[in-house]
């Protein structure tokens, strides 16, 4: 019982980090990357559709994506989705693809995006702190109503907080690599 719980707690804290390293794919780095992109849909015969599913989306280069559609009459679409997404350009639409020219990250724009990361950070933090509450109050239901003993109870609370304490520390230095690669010019 108490294992079923540790096992729950665990696959919980685990699926906040793994949400935080999604969310810091729509961060900006020195190198532009196509995830820049991914929260871009355009509205496909009534459908919002990502953009890597209406075409081609590739990084040419550092700073250059180019977005190829797969039907030319989606180009005004990708324009004007890009356009509302505000990622911080401007497309450049010549009649066949999209281009986007991302400018080299100035030192603010860097120091931007590390709040930015420590923000999703701290967010992940505060999830596994509530998954723990979670655990803990399980433990003490069972406790309350006596299946297992108070000093069961102590000591699954200790493991909890240990498992906590694991993933706090994951999240840690997921954000201090994290920071490096952004700052790093």
């Amino acid at each position: 019982m108490l294992e079923e719980i540790f096992n729950e707690c665990e696959t919980k804290m685990q699926g906040a980090i793994e949400h935080m390293q999604r969310e810091f794919k729509t961060l900006r780095t020195g190198k532009v990357t196509t995830s820049v992109l991914d929260n871009v849909k355009i509205d496909y015969y009534g459908t919002p559709t990502p953009l890597d599913q209406v075409g081609s989306v590739i990084a040419t280069d550092a700073t250059t994506i180019v977005v190829n559609p797969w039907e030319k009459n989606l180009l005004g679409d990708i324009e004007s989705a890009i356009q509302a997404a505000n990622i911080g350009v401007n497309p450049n639409n010549d009649g066949d693809v999209i281009k986007l020219f991302f400018p080299p990250m100035t030192v603010e724009q860097r120091q931007e995006a590390v709040k930015q990361m420590k923000g999703m950070g701290e967010k992940a933090k505060v999830s596994i702190r509530n998954d723990r509450r979670d655990a803990n109050d399980k433990i003490k239901k069972l406790e309350k109503d006596k299946e297992i003993t108070q000093d069961d109870s102590k000591s699954a609370q200790d493991n909890v907080q240990k498992i906590t304490d694991k993933y706090i520390a994951k999240v840690d230095g997921i954000l201090k690599d994290k920071e490096a690669e952004i700052l790093k010019v």
